[in-house]
């Protein structure tokens, strides 16, 4: 079966999509886009957008992936700060910047009047590119940073990721995830090299990519836990709905730990579990659950290696939460300086900042970053609260509040469709926890605030949190 690109106002097989691509190459050409140049590419999920991607890689250039939604000062920060000759945007991307700016409707109308051509879309002059993507990081634990990451390194993680997982050709990918983000573009790329059919799904509205899912035989979906939650809700409201999936033999998640009631209710309602993994922008993807293994974020991918330490820097037993180290041959270059220069990052053993353990197959599991915060003389872990409680089925993030007699507040945001009454939740948790864990407040909202990523917004819940205390003060 010819692998095809399917999106809402269109379908192109692949010999059909490469062509479009390679005359949209040679309009960047004639635009003085080559080997080297770098190109802020800041547009929404799109087949356009898809057919820019492998156009840019095509001439080599060094491309600056930049979220659609992005506000426009940071936009402007960006492309200063790592020197791109031109942006390619959408018309829905705000832009405030002096650069060349060409939108992607454009470079498609110029290149529709080529002459077909013959050759075929070649990507070794980006492989050798160490800035083949410039990518950045979500920032929410920071100042977002831009992370330089080789073409043929990136390229190669994916043929991990393949091989592992398991994609093969005549499966229909469908990411309901941003492309400018590293588990978007991942699979984008994987359906290329795969020679898999990828659809181009509205990610934001699941009902109409439910439809999408129907029509197109989709067998493949990678989301994240809240959109699989939505996916879940819309199913048990309309159970019809749930037809559209029946193709389906891998959903598979990641951006986030995934819920394990999330998990289960799958099992129950499509006979499939979700297959959890792990990976990060700087080191790319690292491990897998698989229909063989669908044990936690699975094994690390052939070729890496996983240790899980303590505080001091020692490997942990088996079983014991720790540290997240990864090594991989596919880790980012590096940092990009305020110069547009590389730092170089020269450890072997990438530390991810995240809590883990490690059975004693291999199977990693994931339970959230490592920050710790002081209680009643505790030293606590927030999302190792999170983890515990949601294997008791409640779904919940919680924040610290500075509190100068306690050390901190713990506020509570559980999420429940139900919407039962903080009460209900503090009775449950009372049970569940020991007395230095247990809620200062609890809120219930019908929902996570996501971010871009399709992440639960912390920062958006620490504000909200911090919002009606002062500082300092105790409750």
């Amino acid at each position: 079966m010819t692998a095809k690109l399917f999106s809402t106002d269109s379908v192109q097989t692949y010999p059909e999509f490469e062509q479009n691509a390679l005359r949209v190459a040679d309009v960047l050409g004639e635009n003085g886009i080559g080997h080297g140049c770098r190109v802020m590419l800041k547009a929404g999920n799109s087949a356009g957008w898809v057919v820019t991607l492998l156009a840019l890689m095509h001439v080599g250039a060094s491309i600056v992936m930049v979220d659609s939604q992005e506000r426009a000062d940071q936009t402007r920060r960006i492309a200063n700060q790592a020197g791109v000759k031109m942006c390619v945007v959408d018309e829905d991307a705000p832009l405030d910047a002096d650069e060349s700016k060409v939108f992607i409707y454009e470079l498609l109308v110029a290149a529709a009047s080529r002459t077909p051509l013959r050759d075929k879309l070649d990507f070794t002059e980006w492989s050798e590119r160490p800035d083949g993507l410039v990518m950045w990081s979500s920032g929410s634990t920071g100042t977002p940073k831009g992370i330089v990451k080789s073409g043929g390194k990136f390229l190669e993680n994916l043929r991990r990721n393949a091989a592992q997982v398991g994609h093969r050709e005549g499966d229909v990918l469908m990411p309901l995830l941003p492309f400018s983000h590293q588990y978007g573009l991942s699979m984008v790329l994987i359906a290329w090299q795969e020679r898999c059919s990828l659809v181009v799904a509205p990610y934001r509205r699941i009902d109409r990519a439910l439809v999408m899912a129907g029509q197109t035989g989709v067998t493949v979906v990678d989301a994240t836990p809240s959109t699989y939650r939505s996916l879940l809700n819309i199913v048990q409201k309309r159970p019809e709905a749930g037809l559209n999936v029946d193709t389906v033999r891998m959903f598979c998640s990641g951006a986030a730990p995934l819920d394990p009631s999330l998990v289960k209710a799958y099992v129950d309602r499509f006979g499939l579990p979700l297959l959890d993994s792990y990976g990060s922008t700087e080191m790319g993807n690292v491990s897998f659950a698989t229909p063989e293994n669908p044990v936690a974020c699975g094994v690390a991918m052939e070729g890496l290696e996983i240790k899980v330490v303590d505080d001091e820097g020692h490997e942990v037993e088996v079983d014991q939460i720790g540290e997240v180290l990864v090594n991989t041959p596919d880790v980012m270059e590096g940092y990009l300086a305020e110069d547009g220069t590389l730092v170089p990052h020269t450890q072997q053993w990438f530390q991810t900042g995240d809590f883990g353990k490690l059975d004693a197959h291999g199977n990693l599991s994931v339970f959230g970053r490592k920050f710790a915060v002081t209680r009643m003389g505790y030293t606590l872990y927030p999302e190792i609260i999170e983890r515990k409680i949601a294997e008791k089925g409640c779904s919940a993030k919680v924040v610290s509040v500075p509190d100068e007699r306690r050390g901190c507040q713990l506020v509570f945001f559980v999420e429940d469709s139900l919407d039962r009454e903080p009460h209900f939740w503090r009775e449950l948790l009372s049970e569940l926890l020991p007395v230095y864990e247990r809620p200062n407040r609890v809120h219930v909202l019908d929902s996570f605030p996501l971010n871009r990523n399709g992440k639960p917004d912390r920062l958006h819940l620490e504000q909200l949190a911090l919002a009606e205390v002062p500082d300092g003060a105790s409750v």
